[in-house]
């Protein structure tokens, strides 16, 4: 298990820290916007102080920490360019004369998709879940921070006030179902990351014969 390797002998989780960081590195020179790139940022120092002040106590597996690696990829770069200025969102109103950003729902998206796993993990070690719940709960658990996350979101814009950092930090733009639409999207990221697993162990179990 990549869990009881020490870090000084897994090359492939400091490899990982490694092409994120510089990858993060890239995406601090010059953001379009500091004091929304340094507002976004604020979710990745935390998730990076918990991980490093927990691996001595509990160790996520390699796959664990390539896809928080790779969920916090996608919500850099949305930091570097904001959510409703991306590239891809510029390229995607020119191709399909659309005046929304989609990134942000993608992020939400990758979240459900990305993090599940983690989730799981850390359940099925600490708790002991197993069988249906080791799947449910996990999903469950995207659901709530989805929710979490949209009301921190909320929270934040009404403290601020108005302006424009704080339109582009909630992100609505003008669809007043936009929260539930983003829950709804890290809703199906973590579904479908679980019916994954489910579906591969499944598969596994069955050539084994166990089943």
């Amino acid at each position: 298990m990549s869990d009881s390797i020490p870090f000084h002998r897994n090359g492939l989780l400091q490899l990982t820290i490694i092409a994120f960081l510089l990858f993060w590195g890239m995406m601090a020179i010059s953001p379009t916007d500091r004091s929304m790139w340094l507002v976004e940022n604020i979710l990745v120092a935390l998730l990076a102080i918990a991980l490093v002040w927990s691996y001595r106590e509990f160790r996520f597996s390699n796959l664990s920490y390539m896809l928080i690696a790779l969920f916090l990829c996608f919500h850099t770069y949305a930091a570097h360019y904001t959510y409703q200025g991306t590239p891809i969102d510029i390229w995607l109103k020119a191709a399909f004369h659309t005046k929304r950003s989609y990134y942000d729902r993608v992020v939400h998206f990758a979240f459900g998709l990305f993090m599940a796993y983690p989730f799981r993990e850390l359940l099925t070690r600490l708790a002991l879940l197993r069988g249906f719940w080791s799947y449910a709960i996990p999903t469950a658990v995207v659901l709530s921070l989805s929710a979490f996350f949209e009301i921190i979101e909320m929270a934040a814009a009404g403290l601020a006030g108005q302006g424009q950092n704080n339109e582009q930090f909630i992100g609505m733009q003008g669809d007043l179902f936009d929260t539930q639409k983003d829950m709804l999207l890290g809703f199906a990221g973590g579904l479908l990351s679980m019916g994954l697993l489910a579906w591969i162990i499944w598969r596994s179990y069955r050539n084994k014969g166990f089943i």
